[in-house]
């Protein structure tokens, strides 16, 4: 059994002794719940990807507590750093060419010659880093395809005796992961929608972002296309439910079920994403979804649901 402990100063001290001896602690940020260890030790990374049951080809995110960090593991040019600048501590992760001063293994870059980095907004999650003093690598604390986790519970029944403590820091504040941008190639590339919106990326860099195609290979996390996916088979942009479906909602509709957020607000229905999505998955095999709006946080939205829906068979 996995104990839940609150964030204090004892707790943060007794999870960095685990990250030093290769351990597992699930630690809140303002996306989801990360799953972190030390990003420079191979085995406790191998054990990680063992309890999410995550595939290797699929990198890991490093998360760091300073900028000074950064410099440390990736080579940033002009436009990177104005986009760290902006946008750090938050939901932002940068993916940059590894530094020749790096310390995140191989393993953790699926052996790639580049590094995706982020620095949490959540104070818990950067005091647990600084206090260990390097990097942690830290994936959504859950098995891999299953749907992300956004409360201390949420890990908890996903991972219960595969990591070593779970420190809870309460409902994660935004609820979806953080958007991801490369700056490997010519122009900067948004490769996974997210919290911080397209629109205000472009404004900071003064040009638009290129768009990853799915030709150009896993190059950072959140790029499967069957992700964050529950049992359940999602039906999208959903009129109404039908005869044995479960119903996601949107806005003020009328059907029976859950809604992601009753007056329209896109904010409200990310942070709700993922909770909303576990419920009823638990209670159903089928789910309609109300049709997002596809502008600022819908973006981020239809992008986790698309994942979700697809289907391999």
């Amino acid at each position: 059994m996995t104990a839940i402990a609150p964030i204090e100063s004892s707790t943060l001290q007794l999870a960095a002794s685990f990250l030093r001896k290769g351990g597992l602690v699930a630690m809140p940020t303002e996306t989801v719940y990360g799953l972190a260890c030390d990003a420079s030790n191979p085995d406790a990374v191998a054990r990680l990807y063992a309890a999410k049951g995550r595939p290797s080809f699929n990198p890991l995110i490093a998360h760091v507590a300073s900028l000074e960090m950064a410099q440390a593991e990736a080579v940033f040019c002009d436009a990177a750093f104005k986009l760290a600048h902006a946008f750090w501590p938050g939901p932002l992760t940068l993916v940059l060419p590894v530094a020749s001063t790096g310390t995140v293994c191989d393993l953790a870059r699926s052996g790639l010659n580049t590094i995706a980095l982020r620095m949490p907004a959540h104070p818990g999650a950067r005091s647990l880093i600084a206090g260990f003093g390097r990097p942690v690598v830290a994936p959504s604390a859950n098995r891999s395809g299953h749907i992300s986790p956004t409360l201390a519970e949420h890990v908890k029944a996903d991972l219960d005796g595969k990591v070593d403590l779970i420190l809870d820091g309460g409902p994660c504040t935004q609820g979806i992961e953080s958007t991801i941008v490369s700056f490997i190639g010519d122009q900067p590339t948004l490769l996974r929608a997210g919290t911080v919106e397209t629109s205000a990326l472009e404004a900071v860099l003064g040009t638009s972002l290129a768009r990853a195609d799915e030709g150009d290979g896993i190059s950072a996390p959140g790029q499967l296309k069957s992700h964050y996916a529950p049992n359940a088979r999602l039906r999208l942009n959903a009129s109404a439910p039908e005869a044995g479906e479960a119903w996601l909602g949107f806005g003020p509709d009328e059907a029976n079920g859950l809604n992601l957020s009753p007056s329209g607000n896109l904010t409200e229905a990310a942070a709700n994403l993922f909770a909303m999505l576990r419920q009823l998955d638990a209670e159903a095999d089928r789910i309609a979804v109300a049709h997002i709006p596809n502008e600022g946080f819908g973006e981020a939205i239809n992008d986790r649901l698309a994942r979700a829906a697809h289907r391999d068979d």
